[in-house]
């Protein structure tokens, strides 16, 4: 697994962790900050997964509207936890990490859903982050 797949489920376990929790996306950071800190050998998946939860914290309300729209007929209280943290981190890596190329965030949201969640979560990401890149302005 490349270190970016590993900072992608880095990010996911934090994004999924907080919002089980109740805690600020801030909150969490700091904490994983500490166990990276404590852990070196870490570091390599660290770096990208902060930068993702960061981001993630920082466009949150765009994301999550941008859930809402395009999730026909779900609402973000009524998706798995796991797939709010996913689509969150593809949606963030989609939009706003110029660096990520659109095919390659869907395929790793895609992964990570086969990986962690249900049956039925791959498609339903693939859908849904499939819709928001076409409608994505193309870059300049």
């Amino acid at each position: 697994m490349s270190a970016r797949s590993k900072a992608r489920k880095r990010a996911i376990d934090m994004l999924y962790g907080a919002d089980l929790r109740g805690q600020s996306l801030a909150d969490v950071l700091v904490v994983e900050a500490k166990r990276a800190e404590e852990n070196p050998q870490r570091e390599s998946s660290w770096l990208y997964a902060r930068e993702i939860v960061a981001g993630v914290d920082e466009h949150r309300d765009e994301i999550d509207e941008l859930i809402e729209t395009y999730a026909q007929g779900w609402t973000l209280k009524r998706m798995p936890a796991v797939d709010r943290a996913i689509l969150r981190m593809g949606l963030w890596e989609l939009l706003f990490n110029p660096d990520v190329p659109d095919a390659v965030a869907i395929s790793e949201a895609v992964e990570s859903a086969t990986v962690l969640s249900t049956d039925d979560s791959a498609g339903f990401v693939n859908g849904l982050l499939g819709r928001i890149a076409q409608t994505k302005p193309a870059a300049q």
